[in-house]
């Protein structure tokens, strides 16, 4: 097929942020090509915040076409969290027919090289920048987010993911080169001579298996990732949160058209109610390559059942924080309120321990005791949210049922010292909003440790007594090896226990923020500086991103002869 995008072309466009992102991850600095201001966007090429709330509504109630091969019906069925039903159908797969379908364009993509297939997925990602504001509204009205956030972690947030999978994807493939002149020295003798040439070759056939809370930011590395080392990719999303990776396929395939490539490269596999369709796929003999982003029971069934593929999980965890003293008590509450309230704590990073010691601590305001620092929390987050509008605008909407039954139910699991409120928002009055809910423990009972050893995803958050700092560090790392955690948080004024806990969490493999408390928040990360996850406790397996995320994706084949 003709190419209207050529490699030149591409690589004049490209090469410098990929070059940028490439010294990014080197000195973990920060830096984004993608602006995070809802103002940045509206000319050359990208969308307004008008033309994306425009193509947004524009696609409701509509046949979403990707003409992609072995459509064999249409399916659909989201209902956003805040109340409208979106009436978007799109194609199911007959999965006979699509996979191979997909395997017929890999040899172009295998020999176009590392550097084209990078330049192909930035170009990608470029086109995806230009509609953020659209992606926005897909995303907030799919994962339930809050417009803002929707638009930073649905938007740059996750473009940038997908861009540092690429770096790391190009920095793995280059560092074997090309072709080598091999010579060998035999004395008298002529010495012996080959030459090499080294290629690196796909696996398969990629599966990437979409979430519903953050089907982008969580989607883009193991996409992006699996492409750019030339595997093709099937997207499988949740079937509440289809649209966001819908529109990223249909922009990938236009992409890989214009540049010449098979557009089957990239494919979308909405599944009907209740068919498991992942499941299906997963086992699959064409399925080489899993990411996956969700419960910690189906990551454990892909992780023993999906033999054939290397797999990526990313499942479920008990996110702690421990309180030991602090030298900014006020900072440290409004920091805290904010990581529970933020999305109406539905992140994998939302803190859900807080362990305490019984005894209190000492703080730049004097002596707290437990119940005072609790109390003086729920008072923290009662401030931030007690302005309607203002609490709108950080929790969103509860995704599903099942967070509101977690959240109604964490009540009767010990003394409330924050009691979860409704809040109406006055643009979606459909919308389930609930404030978060702060339960008191005691970590000495047997009885507590069903509630607070096991994840509820949501609003929740514990309030853990613990007998002393000592029992506190005890307790993280226990959590940590049996349960898992994508963030650690701790604030102490005491170097020694600063050392404990920062030894806890190397041996055990988690990621550890110590004393935050301004504006960078335990759950939040920022690619090419960030690790999210570690990849060494059961939370999961893989870390987004590092070498090891991509290193795994191809292998290198040689083909020698003789000088």
């Amino acid at each position: 097929m003709a190419a209207e995008l050529t490699a030149p072309q591409l690589i004049a466009k490209h090469r410098p942020t990929l070059d940028q992102a490439l010294e990014t991850i080197r000195t973990r600095a920060y830096w984004s090509p993608h602006p995070e201001h809802p103002k940045a966007y509206g000319e050359n090429g990208s969308l307004s915040l008008p033309e994306g709330k425009a193509a947004f509504d524009a696609l409701q109630g509509t046949r979403f076409d990707l003409d992609q091969p072995g459509t064999d019906g249409w399916v659909g069925g989201e209902v956003s969290p805040y109340g409208p039903e979106l009436g978007i159908t799109y194609p199911h797969p007959d999965i006979d027919t699509l996979l191979p379908a997909m395997r017929a364009g890999m040899r172009a993509w295998r020999d176009a090289g590392a550097e084209v297939r990078a330049m192909v997925c930035l170009e990608i990602l470029s086109r995806i920048s230009a509609r953020t504001h659209e992606f926005a509204h897909a995303v907030m009205h799919t994962s339930g987010q809050a417009f803002m956030m929707a638009f930073q972690a649905g938007g740059p947030h996750a473009q940038d993911r997908g861009l540092e999978a690429v770096a790391y994807a190009y920095v793995e493939q280059s560092r074997t080169p090309d072709a080598a002149e091999w010579t060998k020295p035999q004395g008298k003798r002529d010495p012996l001579a080959l030459n090499k040439r080294f290629t690196p070759v796909a696996r398969g056939i990629s599966l990437m298996i979409g979430c519903n809370t953050f089907p982008t930011w969580n989607g883009y590395p193991g996409l992006f990732a699996s492409l750019a080392t030339g595997n093709p990719v099937l997207v499988k999303p949740h079937p509440r949160a289809v649209l966001p990776l819908a529109l990223t396929v249909r922009i990938a395939r236009e992409v890989l058209a214009e540049a010449g490539f098979d557009p089957n490269l990239v494919c979308l596999a909405v599944e009907r109610p209740d068919e498991g369709i992942a499941k299906t796929l997963a086992v699959r003999p064409e399925i080489k390559l899993i990411d996956y982003t969700g419960s910690t029971s189906f990551g454990d069934w892909l992780e023993a059942n999906a033999r054939q593929a290397q797999v990526y999980t990313e499942k479920a965890g008990v996110n702690t924080v421990v309180v030991e003293s602090t030298d900014n008590y006020k900072g440290m509450l409004a920091n805290l309120a904010f990581s529970l309230s933020l999305y109406s704590g539905q992140m994998c990073t939302t803190p859900q321990n807080l362990l305490i010691p019984r005894d209190g601590i000492q703080t730049d305001a004097g002596a707290k005791s437990y119940d005072d620092v609790v109390a003086d929390l729920a008072a923290s987050v009662n401030g931030l949210l007690g302005d309607d509008a203002r609490a709108n605008g950080i929790l969103g909407a509860l995704v599903n049922p099942d967070v509101k039954s977690r959240l109604e139910a964490a009540a009767g699991l010990g003394e409330v010292a924050l009691p979860s409120r409704e809040i109406t928002n006055p643009e979606f009055p459909d919308a389930v909003v609930r404030t978060p809910v702060i339960v008191k423990l005691d970590g000495a009972k047997p009885d507590a440790e069903a509630a607070y050893l096991s994840e509820c995803f949501g609003p929740v958050s514990f309030a853990v007594a613990v007998d002393s700092p000592a029992d506190a560090v005890e307790l993280l790392r226990r959590t940590v090896r049996d349960k898992g955690a994508m963030t650690v948080g701790a604030y102490t004024t005491s170097e020694e226990f600063s050392a404990a806990v920062e030894e806890t969490c190397l041996e055990e493999c988690a990621q550890l923020s110590l004393n935050l408390t301004g504006g960078v928040y335990v759950n939040q990360t920022a690619a090419f500086s960030d690790f999210h996850g570690s990849g060494g406790n059961p939370a999961a397996n893989a870390a987004l991103c590092d070498g090891a995320f991509v290193a795994n994706r191809f292998r290198v084949v040689e083909i020698r002869k003789d000088a």
